[in-house]
Formats: structure tokens, C-alpha cells, sequence
């Protein structure tokens, strides 16, 4: 990690989305204990079993937030953009990283101790609100992934990963939904929980469809893409 106080945090932190309910002086306290940090493409920001002691800022750049099984396979949880934060679960009683942060276009990232945090949170209802939605909502999405794996097939799977991406990354060019994520085949089938062959030809598929366009930039959801065909209970691949 490099670390790069030069830029203004004050400033990053004023206009950080999730943040709007703090006074300019408790953002200006959240600067003060602050530290702002650079990481480089494919480094860590954090391991399992590290200490859960920070909450992370995302500035600029994307950081996955993954797993690995026993035999190397990767899971991954979700993948974080420009102004959102995570390490969240240290704020709910996690000891100890489950799992790895890790950059994947070089990121800047405010890093915040979590005492300082928590003194900020018992004196601002409003923000506690916001943090407590925000590991609801992640909770949930996780839920929402596993039932998909039982009760969805793999191309439902896919489509459905598909519009939550353009959801969460897209923006809306002529075309259709842009998503400016450099994905592998390998990332998508771990997002969707199926296998790197089976994601290719499902892809390909849309591709040939026009439903969608996909190189190493970016995925295009054209208008013509349907996020789900049907509604339908099946083995999972």
C-alpha cells in the first residue's frame, strides 16, 4: 500500500454519498482519524484472520470482496465501486477477516479505525440506520445468491447477475446499459455459482442473440437483454 494523504480527505468525505447525515464537523473528525491509502491492481487490503479494526472508503477504483474453497475454488461475495464502503462487518462483532478484500483496478481507499468509528455512530442515529441497512441489505443479497443456486438454473443465474451488475455499475448509453467492469468468464461463473464452461457458452449465447455485448472493457446490456426467461426449478449446474 502507498499512502497518499497529499489528496484532501475532507473533501472526499463531504461528498461521500453514504455519509450525508454527519455534520461537517463530525466529517472533518472522520478525516482527522483517518488514512488514506492507494493499493495497487491484484494486491490485498485485507486477509482472513486479519483484525476486523478498520472500515474501508472506497474512493476510486473496484475491490471484490472474495472466498476460497479447500481446493482453490474462488466464491465471490460482490464486487464494490467508487464511493461505497466495506469491512462493515467489524461494526457487528466480527473479531477476525472471513475472507479477502482485493483490488482489482488500483484503488484508493480511506481507511478509518473502527473505535473512532463507533464513537462517531453512537452520536449520530441516523448514520447507525445507514450502516445497519447496508449489512441488511448485503446480508440479503447473499441469501438471495443461494436460493438462485437451487431453484434458478445456470443461464436464469446468469441473467439475473447480469441486471443486478447493471444495477449496481451500469450507465446508460444509446445502446442500452454499459458496465465498465474488466470481468473474466472465470469471475462472472463465481458471481453466478456455476462452472467457467458453462458461463462461456451462456454468454456466447447472448452474445449471438444480441442481447449483449462482452469483451475484456466492459459487458453492454443491450434493449433487447431479458433478465430472466422464466420462472422455473432446477438443478443447478
Amino acid at each position: 500500500m502507498d499512502y497518499n494523504n497529499g489528496k484532501s480527505k475532507l473533501w472526499f468525505f463531504q461528498n461521500f454519498n453514504f455519509l450525508e447525515n454527519m455534520s461537517k464537523e463530525e466529517k472533518m473528525e472522520l478525516s482527522d482519524c483517518s488514512v488514506m491509502v492507494t493499493v495497487k491492481k491484484d494486491d490485498p487490503v485485507y486477509l482472513p484472520h486479519d483484525l476486523s479494526s478498520r472500515i474501508f472508503f472506497l474512493k476510486e477504483g473496484n475491490v471484490k470482496i472474495v472466498s476460497y474453497s479447500e481446493d482453490g475454488r474462488e466464491l465471490i461475495h460482490g464486487i464494490l465501486k467508487a464511493g461505497e464502503i466495506f469491512g462493515e462487518l467489524a461494526l457487528s462483532g466480527e473479531k477476525n477477516r472471513e475472507n479477502f478484500a482485493m483490488v482489482t483496478e488500483t484503488a484508493t481507499i480511506c481507511q478509518v479505525g473502527i473505535s473512532e468509528f463507533e464513537r462517531i455512530l453512537r452520536n449520530n442515529q441516523a448514520l447507525t440506520l445507514e450502516v445497519t441497512k447496508l449489512i441488511g441489505f448485503r446480508l440479503k443479497r447473499i441469501r438471495t445468491r443461494l436460493e438462485r443456486m437451487w431453484f434458478k438454473s445456470a443461464e436464469d443465474r446468469i441473467r439475473l447477475l447480469l441486471q443486478e451488475l447493471g444495477e449496481d455499475h451500469g450507465q446508460k448509453v444509446v445502446l442500452g446499459i454499459e458496465i465498465p467492469l474488466r470481468l473474466k468468464h472465470q469471475e462472472i461463473a463465481s458471481l453466478a455459482a456455476t462452472t467457467r464452461q458453462t458461463t462461456t457458452t451462456i454468454l456466447n449465447k447472448l452474445v449471438k442473440k444480441g442481447e449483449i455485448e462482452f469483451d475484456r472493457k466492459r459487458i453492454l446490456l443491450k434493449h433487447a437483454f431479458k433478465p430472466e426467461i422464466c420462472i422455473r426449478k432446477s438443478i443447478p449446474h
